[in-house]
């Protein structure tokens, strides 16, 4: 058995984890900013100034510590006591807001009014963090995730599913349309110029990046005998076509039908392709493997129809990105709107749990149903924890008087240059600068690595500094474009 077969077999007959397991990792990331968070009011409390000394160094190496190191360590060695790891972190969070809470607090101010008067206080309203947070944590879990899953440090259970199962990597691949789907220019209430047609012509055209990326990827797997996993997303398909085709799709339907309405057709297209599975030839299709030399639909069927699931997601995305870019000013305005996500991804994990009951589990290689469900119920209780812990730090931002904490809330003043300052040595807004540049970096960077490194064989310590290193490198990378204001546009 050669090593391109023995690394596809690895990857390969895979049935996932719990759903339970993937929410718990929902967790990791919004402590991790909170951590990030309180050590730099700790240091402004002790020195009375911000940034850090060597800043340039300093803020790197404590973001990537605090925010990359713990998630390559979760889905690595410590990924078999996740629960304890968070429990941990949680009872040391805790801790240290009680110190800072403690040693700030106002001897003649109730408790109760303080909290008070943090719900009336104004945020800016020109800035949603948690939004940028989450598409940039999708991006760093994905880029993480894509090298790790090579190794065998990396839990079988978290790697992409077969046929049917619920694996980290497969919410992955939801997430990321979800993602991209909240930040589009319907979603930000962008204005078209023009005819319709002409912005049909010009979304059709932003798209071919994505195309050129695809192909480019498609060549160099066949060039160089690269393993891949077919049922993935076929022969020839890979999930930059999906990207493409998903976004290009939307847009058009988006300018024919109402955007404020994208939550129907989401629920539409979901139920209407489920239906479709369930009654026709099309499942017994996508799961038989032995016709794939036939034509180009046979050889790609699960990239091609499972597009009609990532266009539900994305629907879903605008709709999500509609409501949480609605302009708010108030803390207690805020504090609705997150009550509002957590209650919507509980409503979509319940439908889940009915449609696994009674139609069928999830399946990313179809995108069906179950899997849309899946994809924006995970992808609103991620965003949900994320956003309660910004809302966390802002209120011991304001206890603390400490506003210098970077990709996080600020109150209602003008912007200044020290926070500007603090901005711009965050890894976070680095990473949120050159997104798909940062995801094109580690697909290059994955294959390299592989094809210099027997990553089956590797030991666990060597595996978790082979990926450190990785991550290591695609950030210092995008942090130094960062520091130098450089933007890579694709188009």
């Amino acid at each position: 058995m050669s090593q391109r077969d023995q690394k596809e077999a690895f990857v390969s007959n895979l049935n996932g984890t719990s759903l339970e397991e993937v929410a718990l990792g929902s967790f990791i990331v919004p402590l991790c900013l909170i951590n990030r968070g309180l050590i730099l009011i700790l240091y402004h409390q002790a020195k009375g100034s911000l940034p850090l000394p060597l800043p340039l160094i300093t803020h790197l190496l404590l973001d990537f510590s605090v925010l990359i190191l713990p998630l390559v360590l979760s889905c690595t060695i410590l990924s078999n006591i996740l629960h304890q790891v968070i429990f941990i972190l949680t009872c040391v969070t805790a801790c240290v807001l009680c110190y800072i809470y403690r040693t700030n607090r106002h001897p003649a101010r109730h408790p109760q009014s303080t909290v008070s008067t943090f719900l009336q206080s104004h945020v800016r309203f020109d800035q949603v963090p948690f939004v940028t947070i989450f598409r940039v944590f999708v991006n760093v879990k994905t880029a993480i995730s894509i090298l790790a899953v090579d190794f065998s440090v990396f839990p079988r259970r978290y790697a992409k599913t077969e046929t049917y199962g619920t694996g980290v990597m497969d919410i992955g691949v939801g997430a990321y349309v979800f993602a991209n789907a909240l930040v589009c220019p319907e979603a930000r209430r962008k204005t078209n110029s023009g005819s319709k047609m002409n912005h049909i012509s010009k979304q059709l055209l932003s798209v071919w990046p994505l195309v050129v990326l695809g192909v480019a990827r498609l060549l160099s797997v066949k060039m160089t005998n690269y393993h891949e996993h077919v049922t993935e997303y076929g022969v020839h398909w890979n999930f930059f076509f999906t990207l493409a085709i998903v976004k290009a799709v939307a847009s058009m339907i988006l300018v024919i039908l109402p955007v404020s309405q994208s939550w129907v057709f989401a629920l539409l297209i979901g139920v209407l392709y489920q239906f479709t599975l369930e009654t026709t030839w099309l499942k017994a299709f996508l799961i038989q493997d032995s016709d794939r030399e036939k034509d180009f639909l046979h050889a790609n069927k699960e990239g091609i129809f499972s597009v009609l699931g990532y266009v539900a997601i994305y629907m879903a995305g605008v709709q999500i990105g509609l409501y949480v870019m609605q302009p708010r000013s108030q803390v207690r305005e805020w504090l609705k709107a997150l009550f509002s996500i957590l209650s919507g991804s509980v409503l979509l994990y319940t439908a889940l749990y009915t449609c696994q009951i009674f139609v069928e589990p999830v399946s990313r290689r179809f995108a069906n149903l179950p899997f849309c469900l899946w994809s924006v119920a995970q992808s609103l209780l991620f965003m949900f924890c994320l956003a309660t812990a910004d809302m966390v730090l802002l209120f011991f931002k304001r206890t603390s008087g400490c506003h210098l904490v970077p990709s996080s809330w600020d109150l209602y003043k003008k912007s200044d240059k020290k926070r500007d300052e603090m901005e711009g040595m965050c890894l976070v807004q680095a990473v949120s600068r050159n997104q798909l540049l940062f995801f094109l970096l580690a697909n290059v960077m994955t294959g390299l690595i592989n094809s210099l490194v027997d990553t089956l064989s590797c030991s666990s310590l060597f595996s978790v500094c082979v990926l450190l290193s990785y991550m290591f490198l695609n950030c210092i990378v995008i942090y130094v474009l960062h520091l130098c204001g450089i933007t890579v546009k694709f188009w």
